[in-house]
């Protein structure tokens, strides 16, 4: 242990389109979502997170909102940094400090990621006094967060549903070896919903009631054990202009998502299909398991345990099964050394 050693603290961070977790001190400190909101005028950032997105979609011609990660990257460089920026003095122990003290940081990105995108999120970290900077694959950080010894020569398949990607890993001793990244995810539900709102119902709906929509009568599936009532949704009439509400089940989503998880089960299928038959086997014993927000899609399970005939568990707390894993590699560099990328 060096001697500057005390003036650097450890941060693990899930920079995730929809939401950014941040893990110091083994706790996690921050859960907001990736968005933040610029005065047009000055170009200076006035919100980030959660105060940021509850101006989204009700902002006049002065105040942009922005989300500055697009698809599990960064889309937006300054907007990005300038929300990482924030959150990071935001966490209280580093809050109080009298000066800015060296970061070692550990970030996950999405697997199916160029190297131009990989330099983007380094860039960013280097611009925020880190000295040290790993990256680590989400479908690995969600396997460590679930509870899954890597290591061992034994076959496992990871689902991480994020909001911009779907990354489905199979992995064994440390590595990834067969995997798949599509961006079918929480926001291209968000988007069908509001396409099958304006179609269906001549009801123009914003990206937050879409998403409130999803969370509370979200289905992957027509068959629930356990159905959520309807829901009532406010929006405006595409006919005559007017505010008006609709009520909405869960088996008119279920109809609105349904293109969407076939993409997903689709690379699930492909992904099982490029897997060399000594890890199927440990598949077969093992089944699938699934991560991230999406995840949390009323029936997903079922429907996708249908599809593959194995079963699927949920992680628990899926959200943070990612971030988690990245704060385990954290804290045990030596251990995870391999997977990490410096």
């Amino acid at each position: 242990m060096g001697f500057f050693d005390f003036m650097t603290e450890d941060i693990a961070i899930d920079l995730g389109t929809a939401n950014t977790l941040i893990i110091h001190d083994g706790k996690v400190v921050i859960d907001a979502p990736s968005i933040v909101a610029r005065d047009r005028s000055t170009g200076k950032i006035i919100a980030v997170g959660k105060e940021a997105s509850l101006m989204q979609g009700k902002t006049h011609e002065n105040i942009k909102t922005i989300r500055p990660l697009k698809d599990g990257v960064i889309a937006d460089f300054q907007a990005s940094e300038e929300m990482i920026k924030e959150f990071i003095r935001s966490i209280p122990n580093i809050k109080n400090k009298f000066f800015s003290p060296s970061l070692r940081m550990v970030i996950c990105i999405p697997s199916g990621i160029t190297e131009v995108e990989k330099r983007a999120v380094r860039d960013s970290a280097e611009h925020m006094n880190a000295k040290e900077i790993y990256l680590i694959h989400e479908p690995m950080a969600a396997a460590i967060g679930i509870g899954i010894d890597i290591m061992k020569p034994t076959g496992n398949m990871i689902i991480d549903i994020g909001g911009g990607t779907t990354e489905i890993a199979v992995i064994a001793l440390g590595g990834i070896v067969c995997d798949k990244s599509i961006k079918v995810a929480g926001d291209v539900f968000t988007a069908d919903i509001s396409y099958f709102m304006r179609t269906q119902h001549n009801l123009s709906i914003g990206e937050k009631t879409a998403e409130n929509v999803k969370i509370q009568v979200g289905a992957a599936t027509e068959d629930l054990d356990a159905p959520p009532e309807d829901m009532l949704v406010q929006g405006r009439d595409l006919l005559s202009g007017k505010p008006k509400q609709v009520q909405v089940s869960y088996r008119e989503i279920a109809k609105a998502l349904d293109k969407s998880i076939l993409r997903i089960e689709d690379a699930i299928m492909e992904t099982l299909s490029q897997t060399p038959p000594e890890l199927s086997a440990d598949i077969y014993n093992t089944g699938i398991y699934l991560a991230g927000g999406g995840s949390m899609l009323r029936g997903l399970d079922k429907r996708i345990s249908r599809k593959t005939d194995l079963p699927v568990y949920v992680a628990e707390d899926p959200l943070r099964a990612v971030v988690r894993g990245t704060g385990l590699a954290l804290k045990d560099l030596e251990k995870y050394k391999n997977i990490l990328m410096k």
